[in-house]
């Protein structure tokens, strides 16, 4: 089986500061670090950390090609990674004490991908292959149809969430991997509601689908149909949250395709992703197999 992540390659750029800073405010950064971002490349780079055959595909410009250097290093096919005439995506994130964070993206290349060529990637995979989607680059409705097309399995992290996601083929999708704020708007709810009637609802919306729910500190929960299941996370110090939901999909992707039960990729994926948090930065922070599987 192989996974192709169709999604965002950024540039990051992190600032170490007190607080998030609030409307009108200027405050002082500790530290910057440029580093390699976007939630497409994090889950191609958390795949291919959790042992996956994993082949990204995008766009990016010539500013960000330590990006495919740094994902072939981790053992991601780069080969559809296509390299144009302008600038990489770039992420602005601050991260404070806590380790929570506040991004800024400006979309570049994400944005630059043609419909022309999403066929001729697509054709490189085959029936029961797996597509991995977020919400950070264009035509994402477009690769749906045209992967359901091939019989590939659809993943889809629908981040960040805005009015584009209502406008996506969603019933094609075979596996959502959503937070708690993104699961409540796919269902009508104007702020997040509780866990259990987010999932509940999710299931009733999208019957044939599966539902990852990803709740931070709380864990991760799952819903298919009538079966429920929930893992927790590995109290760990949290240093950078950064990437911990792509950590988490990446390796509940896996875990699946490695023949485990649902109880168990979520123990796993709840594992990685509380390592990815006491670490800094996002890729980087991403967790080795050997550190995660049993």
């Amino acid at each position: 089986m192989k996974v192709l992540v169709f999604g965002s390659l950024n540039i990051d750029m992190v600032f170490s500061v007190d607080h998030i800073a609030a409307p009108g405010e200027t405050i002082s950064s500790a530290s910057l670090v440029k580093s390699a971002g976007g939630k497409g490349a994090n889950q191609a780079a958390a795949l291919a950390k959790a042992g996956m055959a994993v082949y990204m595909a995008g766009k990016i410009g010539k500013d960000g090609l330590f990006l495919t250097e740094l994902l072939r290093s981790y053992g991601v096919n780069t080969d559809h990674v296509k390299v144009y005439d302008g600038a990489t995506g770039q992420a602005i994130i601050q991260v404070d004490r806590e380790g929570q964070n506040s991004i800024v993206l400006f979309s570049g290349g994400n944005h630059a991908i043609e419909q022309g060529e999403i066929g001729p990637i697509l054709d490189n995979f085959e029936r029961g292959d797996i597509v991995v989607l977020q919400n950070e680059i264009v035509h994402t409705g477009k690769i749906m149809e045209a992967a359901k097309k091939r019989e590939l399995r659809i993943c889809l992290n629908p981040s960040p969430y805005d009015e584009k996601i209502e406008g996506l083929p969603l019933d094609l999708v075979d596996m959502f991997f959503v937070n708690e704020l993104e699961g409540s708007a796919l269902v009508g709810m104007t702020e997040a509601g509780p866990p259990e009637t987010v999932l509940n609802a999710l299931v009733s919306r999208f019957p044939g689908a599966e539902i990852i729910l990803t709740l931070g500190k709380r864990g991760g929960r799952y819903g298919r149909a009538a079966v429920r299941a929930g893992g927790e996370i590995v109290d760990l110090p949290v240093v950078d949250t950064t990437g911990a939901g792509d950590t988490f999909t990446g390796y509940f992707i896996a875990a699946r395709a490695r023949g485990g039960n649902v109880s168990g990729a979520l123990a796993i994926a709840c594992r990685a992703s509380s390592i990815a948090v006491s670490r800094k930065g996002a890729m980087e922070s991403i967790p080795l197999a050997m550190e995660v599987f049993p």
